[in-house]
């Protein structure tokens, strides 16, 4: 419940502060210009980066490979453009560093250690029904 709240709730409203301390420096006009900018930004790095996944997806499919890597790249995509349409200099960070691969690689590795984790647990159970 508390990460709920703090998704929905605070989040948002530090993003709308952040908005409106960089409106009084740069002014309303180049605040929003900036949102638009890193709106268009994050749509073409969006394309340009699934596109690429997608042929990789194929690719390993094609010579008989399970695309797993590939596939936790297009769920990072995914989770970053979702990120990028939200307005916000936080969640555009953060949807950016899903999107450049240098940093998705990254943040890769602390999921998969959480993930490892997780199951070592048992809080994720992995086999049949």
């Amino acid at each position: 419940m508390l990460k709920l709240l703090l998704i929905f709730t605070i989040i948002p409203l530090l993003e709308l502060w952040l908005l409106i301390e960089i409106g009084k420096i740069w002014g309303a006009t180049l605040t929003v210009l900036l949102v638009a900018a890193t709106g268009f930004l994050g749509v073409w790095l969006l394309k340009l980066q699934g596109v690429f996944i997608m042929y990789r997806i194929q690719e390993e499919i094609a010579y008989g490979q399970v695309p797993g890597d590939s596939m936790l790249d297009g769920l990072f995509l995914l989770m970053g453009g979702a990120l990028l349409l939200t307005p916000g200099i936080l969640t555009d960070l953060v949807g950016f560093s899903f999107l450049i691969p240098l940093t998705r690689q990254f943040i890769k590795k602390i999921a998969a250690k959480f993930i490892q984790r997780s199951i070592n647990r048992g809080n994720i159970y992995i086999g049949r029904w």
